[in-house]
């Protein structure tokens, strides 16, 4: 398939205002598939994840098209005194959305800030469950390198889960 270059994404912060936006891929079944969270299944769910969880968290911006948010991507940096140089990337687009190299946009302009916009982190880490291919395609299309596969790691939807690690150091971000 071809992917689309659109020249008008943009992140941004996500606020209330977006919660019919947040709510097109946060109710959908095929988004959620192979994230943590179940699909919301109501906007006053959405409502206060958005002001619990997304505005008082450190790096969290939406995906936009033309201003819209369409999804979201997060870098959450570790606080512990020995891997406060990590940060997790995490993200999700809406289903319309796959497979036309927005995801790999988004997460390439991540990539080529975050290291000046959290200057403490020097590695920035995904985790992806192992039978998500579309979602390893956008991290090695963005530079990130494929570590290897961490067994049984996490559980997600009761099911314990394979993920595959990747990363993206600070120094390959200058290359």
């Amino acid at each position: 398939m071809e992917e689309e270059s659109f020249t008008d994404i943009s992140l941004r912060p996500l606020d209330l205002l977006d919660i019919d936006a947040f709510m097109e891929w946060a109710a959908d079944d095929k988004v959620a598939h192979f994230c943590t969270w179940e699909p919301y299944t109501s906007k006053e769910d959405g409502i206060n994840f958005i002001r619990n969880i997304v505005l008082p968290h450190q790096w969290y911006r939406a995906i936009c098209i033309d201003n819209r948010p369409i999804g979201s991507i997060t870098v959450t940096p570790n606080s512990g005194s020995g891997d406060r140089c990590r940060g997790e990337l995490g993200y999700v687009l809406a289903f319309k959305y796959w497979g036309k190299g927005i995801g790999t946009q988004a997460v390439k302009m991540v990539a080529e800030t975050i290291f000046d916009e959290l200057p403490h982190l020097e590695r920035l880490e995904a985790l992806v469950d192992v039978e998500n291919l579309a979602s390893q395609r956008v991290l090695e299309k963005a530079g990130f390198k494929r570590e290897g596969v961490l067994r049984k790691y996490m559980i997600i939807k009761g099911s314990t889960r394979d993920m595959v690690i990747f990363s993206l150091l600070i120094t390959d971000s200058k290359t």
